[in-house]
């Protein structure tokens, strides 16, 4: 646990009590605070009451009077589309908002570490997609090179829950748009940006709002290195606005699909080779072709950002090159769950949007493929480039008809549940073709999350094939 310092003897009030806030509120305890906490659910405030920690309803007049600081947890609307009235209460109490990660990083760097002689290290990754991969990438490499690494945030454990780091030790946190947005610190090592893709646009008032909250991790704390995504404007914006120069090396620039050239420090990768370029020379190169928990050009993207990251780090790309070659993905993520009669069934459930979901579409030639659900603002219309790859679309959801309706020239078929479709799609595909699930959607009309969702394609595929023997 990291004790959250600044507030001994202070009340903190917690909204939302889920794993983050809970968490929070030990952190608080362990450095001396009173938390005071509240959910809307009868079921979260009891799990708090188990541990002792005080329930009070932050939404009555007077809650506030004797609170320093409310800590709010992510899923919880601060500001767009309206803010949330506990949030209003506080504003006009003239009580700081902020969550936990803005208390991760205001209490990690107050550790006594003259004892060490390498000081621990935060890296810290956002950006619309890939992000879990990255994350995941950079702590596997760290700890098949023998480093000290843990990985929090969104991902992983909760960031006040991992144990204080030791000699040399990195924490690697996965930061979504909903963190960096509110944390008042922000001070990461080293931190990385993937890409840009229009996704949760009623939570930042639109695309501008959205890359503004991811921006907040560059501009308010100025990392040591900055590794950015430049395939989109924003990217090449942002590593513009981060770089004194164009030979400065705190930047790196990564990119799929595009030689990078200059004399400053970038990773790219093309037709399936990762490159190093620094000072305009070639470093290093690893082919990623053969790697089987990196398919495609998305995750060659994850790939170069991880590589960077680990390169700012002090790893050599041997050491690198060795970690991605056992690196077997992340589940619900471009996931091979099964093989069978020369057919590949792959789980990429968190492809939850049109982006996301026409990378997967571009990592593989010939698909039978498992989509539809809560569908999001934007339209289809991003998914081109993919869909000449799919044999059939099976469209999942309550909106299936819909959905399937906005796949201008693809075959599709209105299967509207997981158990249809999967039956379907294993009943027409052939040797060679893969049975992808990518939805382009969120799951929330017919599951609680992309998880369930995965599981549920995971299980129906392994417990047909398993019939069919």
């Amino acid at each position: 646990m990291i004790p959250v310092q600044g507030f001994e003897g202070k009340y903190v009030a917690v909204l939302g009590l889920g794993r983050s806030g809970l968490s929070a509120a030990r952190a608080l305890q362990a450095g001396g605070a009173i938390p005071v906490c509240w959910d809307d659910s009868p079921v979260a405030r009891a799990a708090a009451d188990a541990e002792d920690l005080a329930i009070r309803d932050l939404a009555k007049p007077g809650a506030f009077e004797d609170i320093a600081t409310l800590l709010v947890s992510p899923g919880i609307p601060h500001l767009y589309p309206v803010p949330n009235p506990v949030v209003a209460a506080a504003w006009g109490a003239g009580v700081p908002v902020d969550n936990d990660i803005g208390l991760f990083f205001r209490s990690f760097g107050l550790g006594d570490w003259d004892q060490y002689e390498t000081v621990p290290r935060v890296v810290a990754v956002t950006g619309s997609n890939g992000k879990s991969t990255t994350s995941a990438l950079i702590h596997h490499i760290l700890t098949q090179a023998g480093r000290s690494s843990q990985l929090a945030g969104n991902i992983g454990r909760g960031v006040l829950d991992i144990d204080p780091p030791g000699e040399g030790g990195v924490v690697v946190l996965e930061l979504s748009s909903y963190q960096t947005d509110l944390a008042r610190s922000l001070t990461p090592d080293v931190a990385v940006f993937t890409n840009l893709s229009p996704d949760h646009l009623d939570r930042h008032a639109g695309l501008g709002g959205y890359f503004a909250a991811k921006r907040r991790l560059f501009a308010e704390g100025g990392p040591e290195r900055a590794v950015i995504g430049v395939d989109e404007a924003e990217g090449q914006y942002l590593a513009n606005q981060m770089a004194e120069a164009a030979v400065d090396d705190r930047v790196i620039r990564i990119s799929s699909g595009q030689k990078l050239s200059g004399p400053g420090w970038n990773v790219f990768a093309r037709k399936g080779f990762l490159t190093e370029w620094r000072k305009g020379r070639q470093v290093a190169a690893i082919d990623l072709r053969g790697i089987r928990g990196l398919p495609g050009a998305h995750n060659h993207q994850n790939a170069c950002a991880a590589y960077a990251a680990c390169r700012t780090l002090g790893l050599a790309p041997k050491q690198i090159d060795a970690a991605f070659q056992s690196f077997e993905g992340l589940p619900h993520r471009s996931q091979i769950v099964a093989e069978a009669n020369g057919v590949t069934f792959v789980n990429d459930s968190k492809a939850t949007n049109v982006d996301s979901a026409a990378k997967a579409l571009l990592a593989f030639e010939r698909i039978r493929w498992i989509c539809g659900g809560l569908q999001k603002d934007g339209g289809l219309g991003a998914l081109a480039p993919g869909l000449p790859h799919v044999q059939r679309a099976y469209v999942i959801g309550r909106e299936a008809a819909g959905f399937a309706l906005g796949l201008t020239g693809t075959e599709a078929e209105v299967c509207t549940t997981m158990e249809v479709a999967v039956a379907r799609a294993i009943e027409d595909a052939q040797p060679g073709e893969v049975v992808l699930l990518a939805p382009a959607a969120a799951s929330f009309d017919q599951y609680d999350n992309f998880e369930q969702r995965g599981t549920d394609f995971t299980d129906r595929v392994r417990a047909a094939l398993s019939d069919g023997k």
